[in-house]
């Protein structure tokens, strides 16, 4: 099921003033500028906002922005691979096309945000809240759900292969169009869960049944 999901207010074709990032300090404030083909390196900061942000081609290796604010921001073509994000508030933004392998999102709140044709394979979500995500056409073998709050997400299209959601309620989430063999997750959480036919048969190990 989709849900409606507000977008960025601001579009990626406007004409925003380029931003030089060298470093970033704690309660950095950077707002209405673009972030292009930037290699950002081994930067440590909290509570960095950023407010109607355009990031097309930037990579952030080796980094820890924990508590970032991120409201009316799009990411395209990104490499945010093994960043530290804890803590997050993501509020109206998109991730098109980024890396986000090993990504740590612990604790992050997530409000009317897009992650579409992205590798997020192993990022952690643990203890997140989501309200009103959709993850679209990615990759998240392995990703880590265990306990986060789900409501109006939609997964579509993703793969979820192995995909610990333990202690997370799935009830209500279609999961029917997503390819996975088998995920992380105890039987009380499938309770309403949605999934196709043939996708049962990963469940019934669970459930101690037999299939001939």
């Amino acid at each position: 099921m989709k849900h409606k999901i507000d977008p960025p207010k601001i579009a990626d074709n406007i004409a925003l003033p380029p931003q030089q990032v060298f470093s970033l300090q704690t309660k950095d404030e950077f707002s209405l500028c673009s972030i292009n083909d930037q290699f950002i390196d081994s930067q440590e900061a909290s509570k960095v906002s950023f407010e109607k942000v355009l990031f097309k081609n930037v990579t952030i290796t080796e980094s820890s922005l924990s508590g970032i604010e991120l409201t009316d921001v799009i990411f395209e073509r990104c490499d945010l691979s093994n960043v530290n994000f804890s803590d997050a508030f993501i509020h109206r933004t998109e991730f098109r096309n980024c890396k986000l392998m090993g990504t740590d999102f612990t604790r992050g709140r997530f409000q009317n945000v897009l992650i579409t044709d992205c590798i997020g394979d192993y990022a952690t979500f643990r203890f997140a809240n989501f309200k009103q995500v959709a993850f679209e056409d990615s990759s998240l073998i392995g990703a880590d759900y265990y306990q986060s709050v789900l409501s109006k997400i939609s997964f579509n299209r993703c793969n979820l292969d192995q995909a610990m959601l333990s202690g997370t309620k799935l009830n209500g989430i279609d999961l029917s169009d997503c390819e996975f063999s088998g995920l992380n997750v105890e039987i009380e959480d499938l309770y309403g869960c949605i999934i196709s036919a043939q996708q049962a048969a990963s469940f019934a190990g669970l459930l101690g049944l037999v299939i001939k």
